[in-house]
């Protein structure tokens, strides 16, 4: 028998107050009412030393991990649950439980009102929609899971739960118009931009939160809080750093087999002004998706030992590698677009405007693009054309 955490869930939502991360006695309701552990079935997996998970599907084990602050693997590679396998196992998460001070951080950002409704996309294990549902109601919440099998298992914990709220299973990327239009919209996935049929869903006046992930990276992504307007557009801003599993029609395949093939041919060489471990920090790699949105950075080493480190644009056919050079770093391009130029020059123009942090990013959504600005330099200008 599962038991009682209403304990637990107190010193939850006290620990997030004192984070500043909770602040609406609404939302505190919420998060000492809803049992985070009836969320968790059938069970987690914990990462251990060497890559692999290990399953954990008591119940008892279960509601003692469940208040913890972290995130909670829930699915591996798409089918795997903790309750189908007996010792650890390899697997790439495709559905997890987010930490409790994401979710809770996620929802007060949406200054949701009595008597709003809300659409999200991914309900995932359900947690952050029970939350919705206690402070909303159950009639005014529709969530969409694109994994059938997540949505069941949500959708039974719901009821468990005691919120028979409107559960769809689908592709949230088209949102749900038959319950259109809602007053606030919120994405539990990562996504390259925000889906036009958010804002054509969403009321003028109206929040659509949600993290854009612009070249897929599974980091240096950001949170994006648009105010949709009444003429089909949207505008809002970066309001911080965030990480969720990307939309998976839009997950980007790792690229596999011999890169130093894929570089082989390059139309160009010099030093290289920026570092392109640069990159391996949080704002800088989401600018670098910002300047070239198609493409990857890939991390090796080569066959003597040294690091090396890639970024290609498969879609066009372009490439730059890079290698230490003793004092530096030599960058060789290839392919039509000098993917190198564009990141660097944003680089410099970030460093040249004294590291200004993510909360300057702003945004605007049309029919036909997406625009990123900060301040009023070109080169920390962006628009990305659809289609």
């Amino acid at each position: 028998m599962t038991p009682d955490t209403a304990p637990e869930r107190r010193a939850l939502a006290e620990r997030l107050q004192k984070a500043g991360v909770l602040t609406h006695p609404k939302w505190r309701a919420a998060v000492e009412a809803v049992p985070r552990e009836l969320f968790l079935r059938p069970g987690v997996f914990l990462p251990t030393d060497g890559g692999r998970w290990r399953p954990v599907a008591n119940p008892e084990e279960c509601a003692k991990i469940a208040y913890r602050d972290e995130s909670l693997v829930t699915q591996l590679d798409g089918h795997l649950t903790a309750d189908r396998t007996a010792g650890p196992v390899p697997g790439v998460p495709t559905s997890s439980s987010t930490t409790p001070v994401t979710v809770v951080g996620m929802v007060e950002a949406l200054d949701i009102e009595d008597g709003h409704t809300a659409l999200e996309i991914g309900t995932g294990t359900g947690y952050s929609t029970a939350l919705m549902c206690h402070r909303l109601g159950e009639d005014n919440v529709t969530t969409i899971e694109v994994d059938p099998d997540v949505a069941a298992r949500a959708d039974a914990a719901l009821e468990a739960a005691g919120y028979s709220t409107w559960t769809v299973t689908g592709d949230g990327l088209l949102g749900h118009p038959r319950r259109a239009p809602y007053d606030r919209v919120i994405a539990t996935c990562a996504v390259r931009r925000v889906p036009h049929t958010w804002v054509r869903q969403t009321r003028p006046g109206g929040i659509i939160l949600t993290t854009l992930a612009p070249g897929s990276w599974a980091y240096g992504t950001g949170l994006a809080k648009v105010i949709v307007n009444g003429d089909g557009t949207a505008e809002g801003r970066i309001i911080g750093e965030s990480s969720f599993m990307q939309a998976r029609s839009q997950a980007v395949v790792p690229l596999a087999g011999d890169l130093s093939a894929r570089a082989a041919y390059a139309d160009s060489e010099r030093e290289a002004r920026v570092a392109p471990t640069l990159l391996e920090e949080w704002l800088p790699a989401f600018l670098a998706q910002l300047a070239a949105p198609g493409a990857q950075l890939v991390r090796a080493t080569g066959s003597d030992g040294h690091r090396q480190l890639y970024v290609f644009d498969a879609d066009r056919e372009s490439f730059a590698a890079f290698t230490e050079n003793g004092s530096g770093w030599t960058v060789r391009q290839g392919g039509p677009v000098a993917l190198w130029d564009d990141i660097e020059r944003a680089l410099i123009a970030w460093q040249d405007a004294e590291h200004p942090d993510i909360g300057t990013v702003r945004l605007r959504v049309t029919p036909s693009s997406h625009t990123y600005w900060i301040g009023d330099r070109p080169a920390l200008r962006w628009e990305h054309r659809l289609g």
